[in-house]
């Protein structure tokens, strides 16, 4: 998507985002955007994690304690550490009585398990 504004002498040009990102980060299926777009995942989960936890009202020591983690790992996640593992991330969104769906997509195919 491009867009070109006529603002007398001076032309303002749009990009798409995705667009953007291919020139600044690198295209689709490159290192770089693959590490982004993980990364980006990543980001997207510890603030679910955050959300959920404090819709409950609960502090990250009173949630570590609750799943049987200490504090600063509910912290770290929250941060996005990149060191999770996904049966603590289904136990946190289970004590935080939350619904986790996976979605897997393999060509023209899609899987869905929700825990």
């Amino acid at each position: 998507m491009k867009m070109i504004f006529d603002m007398g002498t001076k032309d303002i040009k749009f990009k798409s985002f995705d667009k953007l990102k291919d020139k600044y980060i690198g295209e689709l299926g490159t290192d770089e955007r693959e590490q982004y777009e993980f990364d980006l995942k990543l980001d997207i989960l510890g603030e679910m994690i955050k959300k959920a936890r404090k819709e409950r009202n609960l502090t990250q020591e009173q949630l570590g304690e609750l799943v049987g983690v200490k504090k600063s790992e509910i912290s770290k996640l929250e941060r996005n550490a990149r060191n999770m593992t996904i049966s603590t991330v289904l136990r946190i969104f289970k004590t935080l009585k939350a619904n986790v769906k996976f979605i897997v997509e393999l060509e023209n195919i899609e899987l869905n398990i929700a825990s």
